[in-house]
């Protein structure tokens, strides 16, 4: 049974002010009801008036992901009762979006190149938030600070076989939106996701308010799992919204789906028609994620994993290109591999860590004043001051301190006849063919010298010691 899956994609873009008023957007460490005013409270008598820079981003998405904009599109009222819709309507745009027709490429299960579709991108305003407060009684409290965000609605044609795809999309999705500018991905709620899924000629399902990439994975695996089961029972799925619940990695009915006449939609009689298909014209675009992918490859002549890991952020790209410098390749090894693996350990990002440090780190690397081995550690002892809030040591002064300079193989000579004489075992083994037996041995060594030593030395020093007759 194919798969077949669409987003709907509800982004909150990064104005200074709401969609349809000067309340300030920077609200989320500010009391509830705080940024609040007429407008975005619906109160009777008070008048949207469009955020210009709202419009100028939604043309900026459109402009990189190939739309064609609307030569009219305009504003409607779509209406619904809920707590946290003050005006019991959202002013979206329905019949006449901001652009049309658009693609994102990512890669299918397979590993080859594949197109989704985008169907549309338009401009829309928040809903506020509530919150569910439990104990003895339970209510819910609602806070308007969030309503009448900017949102910007991205909706995909159902082109994603599985639930894997549809992360690769976001991810992909996400990455151009941060490359544009457009959109803060630390923000809570800024990024939300509805899910469309059915199994091929079944009944459609919608899971709603998905507010994380992992999770749009999960909720859909699990939808997939439930459909099946359904069918192979012989069952009929119905057609529904679902709610995800990310605690349990389950969703749960919520109510029979919507049809679009549901809403009586129709043209919102405050706002004017939208013609802004000229100014696309004026934008201008970053370097986005592909070109700079293939940049890297040619110019930095880094692989196309690193490229694609290095260029998946545009923190991490720019972080990247302060320290190539120094060495390349060298440089897209420890930034994409081991620096990413032990941020992602520690919960860190990379605005964390100075660029300095990583160049002062690469050319003690290069210039061979320390090991792989012992590069590691300096770095670990960097992020972890980072994490404790203690100063951020330079890379020299940790390997002064902790004496994790390289050193000459021949320093070792009695260290490795003495991890000769106490594995005799091993030396037999080696000795009649076993190499396995030989990076035991240097193991053991390296062990004692703290990876001050190159292990590749240290495998010639303790291979020539027993063949010269050492136990």
């Amino acid at each position: 049974m194919k798969t077949i899956i669409g987003l709907e994609i509800h982004v909150q873009v990064s104005t200074a002010t709401k969609l349809f008023c000067g309340c300030s957007t920077d609200y989320q460490d500010d009391a509830p009801n705080t940024h609040c005013c007429p407008v975005c409270l619906g109160l009777p008598g008070a008048l949207p008036r469009l955020n210009k820079k709202a419009v100028e981003y939604g043309l900026r998405v459109a402009k990189a992901l190939d739309m064609r904009v609307l030569e009219e599109s305009e504003f409607a009222r779509k209406n619904y009762f809920y707590p946290d819709l003050a005006k019991a309507y959202q002013i979206t745009q329905h019949d006449k979006p901001l652009a049309v027709e658009g693609t994102v490429e990512i890669e299918d299960d397979e590993g080859h190149e594949k197109i989704i579709r985008i169907t549309r991108v338009h401009l829309e305003e928040d809903p506020g938030r509530l919150v569910h407060v439990t104990g003895a009684s339970k209510y819910s409290l609602v806070d308007y600070n969030r309503s009448g965000i900017p949102l910007l609605e991205i909706v995909t044609e159902p082109d994603m076989r599985s639930p894997q795809e549809a992360r690769r999309f976001l991810n992909k999705l996400r990455t151009v939106l941060e490359y544009l500018g457009v959109f803060d991905g630390d923000r809570e709620g800024g990024l939300r996701v509805d899910a469309n899924i059915s199994l091929e000629g079944s009944e459609r399902v919608e899971v709603k308010n998905i507010s994380s990439y992992k999770g749009v994975e999960k909720a859909l695996t699990f939808e997939v799992t439930r459909q099946r089961n359904l069918l192979r029972r012989g069952l009929k799925v119905a057609r529904e919204t679902r709610h995800f619940m990310e605690g349990r990695g389950i969703t749960t009915s919520a109510r029979g789906k919507e049809e679009e006449h549901d809403y009586r939609y129709f043209p919102d009689p405050d706002l004017r028609p939208l013609r802004v298909a000229a100014w696309v014209a004026e934008i201008d675009l970053p370097e986005l994620p592909t070109a700079r992918k293939n940049r890297f490859m040619e110019q930095y002549g880094v692989s196309l994993n690193h490229a694609r890991t290095l260029t998946g952020d545009p923190k991490l790209a720019d972080f990247y290109e302060e320290v190539a410098h120094i060495d390349p390749a060298l440089a897209a090894t420890w930034v994409a591999d081991t620096l990413l693996g032990e941020l992602n350990y520690r919960d860190m990002g990379i605005a964390a860590v100075p660029p300095g440090h990583i160049a002062e780190l690469l050319e003690l690397l290069k210039a061979g004043t320390i090991t792989d081995r012992a590069g590691v550690q300096v770095l670990r002892e960097m992020l972890d001051a980072c994490v404790e809030g203690r100063p951020c040591e330079k890379p020299a002064t940790i390997v002064k301190r902790e004496k994790l300079g390289r050193a000459a193989g021949d320093e070792f000579t009695s260290l490795v006849q003495a991890v000769i004489s106490a594995n005799p075992q091993a030396v037999e083994d080696y000795r009649s063919g076993k190499e396995g037996a030989l990076n035991f041995l240097v193991g053991q060594v390296m062990k004692e010298t703290r990876g001050r030593a190159d292990p590749r030395e240290l495998r010639r020093i303790v291979s020539e010691s027993i063949k010269m007759g050492g136990v």
